[in-house]
């Protein structure tokens, strides 16, 4: 099976190649003016801060899981204001479980009709019958996370095992009633888990689920878990127990092992010198409005670039922060950015744009 059959999604990859002209406007842009108006292909948004799980891998674990949402009519205004600029996608996903918000069918739709592609990373536990009755025909893909088995689930979760049960009864509604929604899962593989990663993909793809992502854990830099910071993938058990799993990929199920992800991680450092990425092709709205150019930074004053309560997503784009803010990313030290972070394939990319070597005219 080729890279592009077992990963056609390109989730261990990046897709910043299939949109030449913003790409044409970040290597062209000179002044800070002609930066400004580089708007972003895809934001990530918090509706809710609050979260049903506690997970033992969270990476936002410092935030504190704050029982706060974005109000409809503002998280509304701005996904028109952001369709209008050129933005392509919305993720719902965050510091806290998206589907908690009480309006989220709402929004999708929302969403949908303004012109955005719209997606969901979540725990499953609130992909609950109304939601996919009234709005997942608005929904590209839901990835749901799976990070424990039926020994594990509840340990790795936080919450109680028979959730894991609860989890798969909603995936299983949502298939039988989704024609044109990809829907997935995702497991950290953690040592706490290892035993139960065969058993989670067999299920998978027994349900029906088009894929499961095979993920490494990455340390955040702020985070309060530390528990599994040192964990390696270049063991025989973690080595055994993903090839055991990606056995179960079939030509309509793909187990997608995020084998760049491994090898960056392994390896301990990034793999280029600058990141170019930021703040430029995406950004990140959390629960509280405020709008950030990295999500590995959230709480952190210097990458907040305005707030959707007070201001129009336009506002907070162009503004005076987001004007500092390019200038202070040229001088950002990575080595303090969390590997593996959001953009760390896109980066690879833009390294490659922003430093060729002396042969690419010979094509």
């Amino acid at each position: 099976m080729s890279v592009a059959q077992n990963d056609p999604f390109l989730i261990d990859s990046h897709k910043l190649q299939y949109h030449p002209a913003r790409v044409a406007s970040w290597v062209g842009a000179q002044t800070v003016e002609e930066k400004l108006a580089i708007y972003p292909i895809y934001v990530e948004v918090s509706p809710v801060g609050h979260c049903n799980h506690r997970c033992s891998f969270c990476a936002v674990d410092y935030i504190g899981y704050k029982n706060r949402k974005i109000e409809t009519g503002v998280l509304c205004r701005c996904l028109s204001e952001m369709a209008n600029s050129g933005v392509k996608s919305v993720m719902f996903a965050g510091e806290g479980e998206p589907m908690l918000h009480p309006d989220i069918a709402l929004i999708t739709n929302y969403a949908w009709h303004v012109g955005l592609d719209v997606a969901f990373t979540t725990n499953g536990t609130a992909l609950t019958h109304k939601f996919v009755d009234e709005a997942i025909s608005s929904v590209k893909w839901i990835k749901v996370s799976i990070n424990g088995g039926s020994e594990s689930y509840g340990l790795v979760h936080g919450c109680h095992q028979s959730t894991y049960e609860r989890v798969w009864n909603n995936l299983q509604y949502a298939i039988t009633r989704s024609h044109n929604t990809t829907i997935g899962a995702q497991c950290v593989v953690l040592p706490d888990n290892i035993g139960d990663i065969e058993g989670i993909v067999r299920r998978a793809r027994k349900t029906g689920l088009r894929y499961v992502v095979l993920k490494p854990y990455s340390q955040h830099k702020s985070s309060i878990t530390h528990a599994y910071e040192g964990v390696s993938y270049s063991s025989n058990e973690m080595q055994e127990a993903i090839s055991k799993a990606q056995a179960q990929a079939t030509e309509d199920f793909q187990v997608i092992v995020r084998t760049n992800a491994i090898e960056d991680k392994e390896a301990g450092k990034h793999a280029y010198t600058q990141c170019r990425a930021t703040p430029y092709f995406w950004a990140y709205i959390m629960a509280t409005g405020d709008v950030y150019s990295c999500s590995a930074y959230l709480l952190n004053p210097d990458f907040i670039l305005g707030n959707i309560n007070e201001q129009s997503f336009n506002e907070v784009w162009t503004g005076t922060r987001r004007r500092g803010h390019i200038a202070a990313m040229e001088h950002l030290d990575i080595s303090r950015c969390r590997l593996n972070c959001r953009m760390n394939q896109v980066n690879k990319y833009l390294q490659e744009i922003a430093q060729p070597n002396e042969h690419v005219n010979f094509i």
